[in-house]
């Protein structure tokens, strides 16, 4: 990871109208540098100075919480991949109710900020492609257990979809005190209650939240960390295989088995990690190998717009699972490795016959790179399965320098089949999930998209105001949220409402405007304000990217420890269990 110091560049204008009382104090000596040194000298200093004071400017309060607002509307929404002019405004108008509230709450028991933790499950839901209505509840989930707004008032000022989410995530919060004991029947039949009887967008809404919940499980006793996990891997964990969600249950499973079985995960986590070859991972390397020489490959150009490639470790629980239960050996185990290959064809009269033929060429252009299993290779192009679902699968061998390493499974698919693919799983999720009548499947999988469909409907796209043949850009849509009336700025007035409606003085919107106002109209334009969301962009990165830092570091610091993994792990593991 290249060392990448960010700078904060604010305009050179808003030096000269700030005020004096405000200005830092300069040493004698910076006359001497501006007669005897360059211009660009004093002028990156000028410019240093300047970034300080519009720093402060924006640690006010009222100038905070702006930054906070912009900054997580516009990381919510780039995640998001559809986002309507409706989706926008819900989003809009809950992080303005929430913010403030979130940052008056003391902080969580374990030690974050609950504006920090609201946010953080609204991401997962973000990531998820949940729609707004989910993600708003997410953000004020925090907010109403803390007894800071009440439902009603959630229904009068984001909407009635967001208050009913809230209403069913607190039912969804009870499941587990329903039953007594934690047997498979119970949680089984619990589970079938649950997809059957609550909005499906409720049950992913409370999976984002124990999943939130399981990473910062350390501030707690250790049995009351086991007892959660064991609650997490009974109930949890099969309900996010029945709603689709493999991302969330795969990360809650891995978690639950690392709290409850802490030296098995230590020792099938060293051994997966024994196949990595060097400090980036291994399926890192294997996708960016395969997405270049794609990219590359000049027939393939001409049938596809976009190429992606997603790469994936087995989880650990399930590698100890077929370790322990199917009794298999190390070298049996094939697909600890998996890289999918998602195709766009080039729009035209045969897309479809197309798409086919790209993923034919793309199954050559990796029996060029690696050997193939011929015996691991499945064509359900050629022959789709009962339900419709197309993909080429193969497994080939990456072993290398006379060094073996596991088997690593491909899949080819067009982002059709994908899609078909995706709404195809909700039969083999429901079965994960522990349903496996085949009657009761589909009834619960109608539930599941009549579920979508409405959530769809109330939040597509309002009728455009907009000239035809022009589209909102991503970063635009804060502006056009903030320039209420509509004629291109965001006036002073316009301001001073966003940050009344904050909870915070007409006078820090004063100070912004005049900070941001670089051609001193008394208002700001898209140019001006879209410098602003650069500015609140790189802010807001600089404790993540410290963070990524202080890991590397501590890697780096410890290499020399490297030897006898499972020696120093086991020490880690008996101290904590110690303390605990």
């Amino acid at each position: 990871m290249e060392l990448n110091i960010p700078t904060i560049d604010f305009p050179l204008h808003s030096f000269s109208k700030i005020r004096v009382s405000t200005l830092p104090k300069f040493p004698s000596n910076l006359i001497f540098l501006q007669r005897h040194r360059s211009w660009n000298a004093f002028s990156t200093l000028r410019q240093s100075a300047t970034a300080a004071v519009a720093a402060a400017t924006l640690e006010q309060p009222g100038g905070k919480m702006v930054v906070e607002l912009v900054g997580a509307f516009n990381e919510l929404t780039e995640r998001m991949k559809v986002v309507s002019s409706s989706s926008s405004s819900i989003l809009f108008k809950c992080l303005k109710l929430s913010i403030p509230l979130l940052q008056a709450l003391p902080l969580c028991p374990d030690g974050r900020s609950p504006l920090s933790k609201a946010l953080s499950v609204a991401l997962i839901l973000a990531d998820l492609q949940m729609d707004a209505e989910v993600i708003s509840a997410g953000i004020l989930r925090e907010v109403l257990e803390a007894g800071a707004v009440t439902i009603y008032e959630v229904r009068d000022r984001i909407g009635t979809g967001t208050a009913h989410l809230l209403h069913e995530s607190l039912r969804v919060k009870q499941i587990p005190s329903k039953v007594e004991v934690l047997d498979d029947d119970s949680t089984a039949a619990l589970r079938k209650f649950c997809l059957t009887y609550y909005d499906v967008r409720a049950v992913i809404l409370d999976l984002a939240i124990r999943l939130d919940m399981m990473k910062h499980l350390d501030y707690l006793p250790r049995y009351q960390q086991q007892m959660l996990s064991l609650e997490v891997m009974k109930i949890h964990v099969p309900l996010a295989h029945a709603v689709g969600t493999n991302f969330l249950s795969l990360e809650l499973e891995d978690l639950s088995f690392r709290c409850l079985f802490p030296y098995s995960y230590r020792y099938v986590d060293t051994w997966l990690r024994s196949h990595e070859t060097g400090s980036k991972p291994l399926i890192d390397v294997y996708r960016e190998h395969l997405l270049q020489s794609l990219k590359a490959d000049h027939l393939l150009a001409e049938m596809v717009d976009d190429i992606s490639v997603k790469g994936r470790y087995k989880s650990r629980y399930s590698t100890m699972k077929k370790l322990l239960k199917d009794g298999r050996k190390p070298e049996e185990i094939n697909d600890i490795l998996g890289l999918r290959v998602i195709l766009k064809p080039r729009s035209g009269v045969n897309t479809s016959k197309l798409g086919e033929k790209a993923c034919y060429r793309t199954r050559e252009i990796i029996q060029s790179l690696w050997k193939e299993m011929p015996h691991r290779t499945k064509d359900f192009i050629a022959k789709p399965k009962a339900n419709g679902y197309k993909s080429l699968h193969m497994a080939v061998d990456v072993s290398e320098g006379g060094r073996t390493k596991p088997l690593m499974e491909i899949q080819i698919r067009t982002t059709e089949m994908d899609m078909m693919a995706s709404g195809g799983t909700a039969s083999h999720s429901l079965y994960k999930g522990g349903v496996t009548d085949p009657e009761e499947a589909k009834q619960l999988k109608a539930i599941m998209m009549a579920a979508a469909e409405l959530a769809a409907l109330r939040l597509k796209d309002l009728p455009s105001t907009n000239p035809k043949g022009t589209e909102i850009n991503q970063r635009d849509r804060a502006f056009c949220l903030l320039d209420k009336n509509g004629d291109g700025r965001i006036s002073i007035e316009e301001l001073m409402e966003v940050m009344e409606e904050l909870g915070a003085q007409g006078e820090d919107a004063r100070e912004m405007m005049q900070l941001l106002d670089s051609n001193s109209d008394g208002s700001l334009s898209s140019d001006e304000f879209d410098l602003f969301q650069k500015q609140v962009e790189i802010m807001r990165n600089l404790e993540d990217r410290d963070d990524q830092y202080r890991t590397m570091l501590n890697e780096k610091l410890h290499m020399a420890e490297s030897n006898g993994q499972i020696q120093v792990y086991r020490k880690e593991i008996d101290d904590r269990l110690a303390v605990s």
